[in-house]
């Protein structure tokens, strides 16, 4: 039977509704990973190093369906929750229209960029036409990515986490199917692991816009909307920690490779990609658990919940002490056999990766916290306090300790750098968690400021 956000979440019912999502994510970051597999073993390490040079940059266009989807999502639940439903199908709708647009205009701007864009980054000779190939074709993919961004987060707020789960299926083992044939068997090199990616994308974007459009058995559907300037600055300032989150990883790839091809050259960018797609997969565990809990959130803070609400709060805590030590144990552990899956052909650099991963993995405990503390307070309504845990814990702590780690501690400074950043993130989260207490009714007294996207002055 569908779990539906008004319930009460015990432990069980909470690992239900947020394991699909959960699994969902751990999916999308394994068909990402299989690209980086058929590319590095079957094209080679200059195509390697190419996808993983561009692919930062191309994360950024990409961030808008982040954005809008965890923002978006978390104002369409609090309506829900304040028991308006035709208002938050106006929202919903809104935002999709939106996210399309948007995708339209990036896509158009980033295919005119792409090479001037890779010149940029440091790319040169054959490097150079890999990263432009490879980005142009996932360029003209922006919409349906975009979409299928959106959707893992509305499919959640549309009580159908499991539809999710299974849209990101299909995806993709079209994408792993798409990658044997093209990249394994057709050997079309870095084209063929870019096509996949597309082949994928209209499946994850595509398929639930038209399941949406039609008529269907949950909240929410794709009906006519007019530009409500309040819904969607409501939206862009809930999902700028997404944005925040997304672009700051971006930028910290590339001072990543930046610094690692100064002191070791390609093999350091090769190494950090690797560490990169391993990355995505145990970090999917604290994002899946983030989106698929934010709507039970929103629509219990919408509807004035404290008890539940505090409820939420204590579980998620105990559930993401629990993943934070189990996956960073289990990373630690397991880092020489997965880094061999991509780079077993070459000693050293397997070497270099498996020792890299191992230091960069102690990161993972501060990073369960930090990722669940953002996403609760974005489905509080609270973009502001969300993008600042997001703005220091990828960006600021991680650039000033990329920079001064290495002075110290030399090559092994660059892979404890993330550690350190999600430390300090850390101690930021706890104190906004524990200052906001009273504002939000999660620690005894009423709940405050509960207005709608409608009314001014939201924050």
């Amino acid at each position: 039977m569908a779990i539906h956000l008004s319930e009460h979440f015990g432990y069980g019912k909470l690992i239900r509704f947020t394991v699909p999502t959960i699994i969902m994510m751990i999916f999308t970051s394994i068909y990402g990973v299989v690209d980086g597999v058929f590319v590095s073993n079957f094209a080679g390490k200059t195509a390697f190093a190419a996808v993983n040079l561009i692919m930062p940059a191309l994360m950024i266009f990409a961030a808008a369906g982040f954005m809008l989807g965890t923002g978006g999502s978390a104002v369409v639940a609090r309506t829900m929750g304040e028991g308006d439903l035709p208002r938050a199908r106006r929202y919903f709708s809104l935002i999709i229209y939106t996210g399309i647009a948007a995708g339209l205009i990036l896509t158009v701007l980033g295919f005119f960029i792409m090479e001037p864009l890779c010149a940029a980054l440091g790319a040169e000779g054959e490097m150079l036409r890999l990263c432009v190939l490879y980005g142009r074709i996932l360029t003209l993919a922006l919409v349906p990515f975009i979409l299928q961004n959106m959707f893992q987060s509305f499919l959640v707020a549309a009580e159908r986490p499991k539809l999710g789960l299974g849209l990101t299926v299909a995806a993709g083992l079209t994408n792993m199917l798409g990658d044997y044939l093209l990249v394994g068997v057709l050997r079309q090199g870095v084209a063929g692991a870019a096509a996949a990616t597309v082949a994928s994308s209209l499946v994850g974007g595509v398929v639930p816009l038209i399941y949406f459009l039609l008529p269907n058995k949950t909240p929410l559907r794709l009906t006519a909307a007019r530009p409500e300037g309040p819904v969607l600055k409501q939206t862009l300032v809930n999902g700028s920690s997404e944005m925040m989150s997304n672009l700051s990883m971006s930028l910290m790839s590339i001072l990543y490779n930046f610094q690692l091809m100064r002191l070791i050259g390609e093999d350091g960018v090769a190494a950090y990609g690797v560490i990169m797609y391993v990355d995505f997969v145990f970090t999917a565990v604290f994002l899946g658990y983030s989106i698929g809990a934010g709507p039970i959130i929103s629509f219990h803070y919408g509807a004035g919940n404290q008890g539940e609400l505090r409820s939420l709060l204590g579980k998620s805590l105990r559930l993401t002490a629990v993943s934070g030590v189990l996956t960073t144990a289990l990373a630690v552990g397991t880092a020489a056999p997965l880094s061999h899956i991509f780079v077993g052909y070459d000693g050293e650099l397997l070497a270099l990766t498996a020792h890299g991963f191992q230091l960069f993995a102690l990161s993972f405990f501060g990073k369960a916290f930090n990722i669940f503390g953002s996403a609760f307070f974005t489905a509080l309504s609270n973009g502001a306090v969300s993008a600042a845990i997001s703005f220091l814990r990828t960006l600021l702590f991680q650039v000033t300790a990329v920079l001064v780690l290495p002075l110290l501690l030399e090559l092994d400074g660059i892979w404890l750098s993330a550690a350190a950043a999600e430390l300090l993130a850390l101690f930021v989260t706890a104190v906004f968690l524990f200052a906001l207490r009273t504002r939000y009714g999660y620690g005894g007294p009423p709940l405050k400021d509960r207005s709608s996207p409608d009314a001014p002055g939201v924050s």
